[in-house]
């Protein structure tokens, strides 16, 4: 017995959601963002990051 093949491949799109390479790579860029900022308020208004947020 012989079995059929296809004759095209199928084009599968990759999913926009989850953990996809791009969404680690934004990830990663706004959490260094977000790590600048923080060091910005830091030395800017000599408070750490508790302080400024009233919890200590």
């Amino acid at each position: 017995m012989t079995s059929i093949q296809p004759t095209q491949v199928p084009k599968i799109d990759r999913p926009k959601t989850g953990f996809t390479e791009y969404a680690e790579r934004l990830n990663g860029r706004a959490a260094m963002v977000g790590f600048v900022a923080l060091l910005a308020i830091e030395y800017f208004t000599g408070r750490g990051l508790l302080s400024w947020l009233g919890l200590t």
